[in-house]
């Protein structure tokens, strides 16, 4: 059985094909109409008015009934296709509802990152606790070394909320005890100091490539771009400044220089 569906209408104002006279298309069985039955790739058949009527005849789409075919196609069919095992929503009580291409490879680099970035914290809350005491009292440093320590605590953070928003687990791991003495008999304390800040900035640095790496072979954009964009750049600016410190450091000496820089450190950002 067929059932006929209008999918257009030829005599439309300004079409080229059919003339500029806009008529409605005649009713399907009106007298002086006739059709002939064209083979269609679309699940049915064609019908086409034939030109007794000039160039205002009404084209018509005969479908088989509950035929599928359409003139467009269909290229997502979202109910068919989160039938899949990929998009099945878990029902064990401990399994992430959020996680989708996460590999367990990249959930370990983070959270070896997190440990990273709670270690480096821990060293700089080490030497801002050294250059705090009445004995040293370079509160410059002291300062600089404080709000090193909070940003890389930070950046820990940051890294957990991330996993926990991809569906991880976080682990924190153990953390080595950092020295509790900086003096340096031939560099002074604040020269030795700021010179492991930028190796350990370096160091930092490298850690971020190699998770960077991890989710590259593992074929992960969003933690790619999440790297890049909240760690690698500000990474770059940080041992360029610190890099910067180091210079002026080994100008200045171990003598009476060291508390004009601290100065300079202590009053950053006052507008002074």
């Amino acid at each position: 059985m067929m059932s006929l569906r209008a999918v257009g209408v030829s005599g439309g104002l300004g079409n080229p094909l059919f003339g500029s006279t806009q008529s409605s298309p005649a009713p399907l069985n009106q007298s002086g109409s006739s059709f002939k039955l064209i083979p269609s790739n679309f699940g049915g058949i064609w019908g086409q008015r034939s030109p007794k009527r000039g160039n205002r005849g009404a084209v018509v789409a005969a479908l088989q009934e509950g035929g599928t075919g359409t003139l467009t196609g269909i290229v997502f069919q979202p109910f068919e296709e989160v039938k899949s095992e990929n998009f099945m929503v878990p029902v064990q009580p401990q399994a992430s509802l959020a996680r989708q291409r996460y590999a367990d490879e990249c959930e370990a680099a983070v959270n070896e990152q997190i440990n990273v970035e709670y270690s480096a914290s821990y060293v700089y809350h080490s030497l801002f606790s050294y250059f705090d005491r009445d004995n040293v009292a370079l509160k410059g440093l002291a300062k600089f070394f404080k709000e090193s320590s909070e940003e890389e605590r930070e950046h820990a953070e940051k890294l957990m909320k991330y996993q926990n928003k991809r569906g991880g687990r976080v682990k924190l791991y153990t953390i080595m005890m950092p020295p509790s003495e900086f003096e340096h008999a031939e560099k002074g304390d604040a020269l030795y100091a700021m010179e492991l800040a930028l190796s350990l900035e370096k160091l930092v640095n490298e850690k971020l490539f190699n998770l960077h790496c991890v989710a590259e072979k593992n074929n992960d954009p969003q933690l790619q771009e999440f790297v890049e964009s909240e760690f690698l750049g500000e990474q770059v600016e940080a041992i360029k400044k610190i890099a910067d410190y180091v210079t002026q450091l080994r100008m200045v000496g171990k003598g009476h220089g060291v508390w004009h820089f601290d100065q300079v450190l202590l009053h950053e950002g006052d507008g002074i």
